[in-house]
């Protein structure tokens, strides 16, 4: 499972069996989850037990590094 990034206790990743979905990112601190979709555009599939807060910062991470979490993305997949 590729790491993408540990941030403010935040994990952003990805799967590595999951070449057949769109390109997303899940994101896990503690106890709490989420998945958001990078393609067509950042959308929030679900983010449960983060704080709203947190959930800000997630959405602020995104919006400067979805390109390059897009960009290994499908570098991972294509092989």
């Amino acid at each position: 499972m590729p790491n993408l990034l540990f941030i403010n206790g935040l994990r952003f990743f990805f799967y590595s069996n999951e070449n057949n979905e769109p390109a997303h990112v899940h994101i896990t601190k503690g106890d709490a989850s989420g998945k958001v979709w990078l393609d067509p555009v950042i959308e929030i599939g679900y983010l449960l037990g983060f704080t709203n807060s947190e959930e800000k910062d997630i959405l602020k991470i995104l919006e400067t590094r979805s390109q390059d979490f897009k960009t290994k993305w499908y570098e991972y997949f294509s092989k």
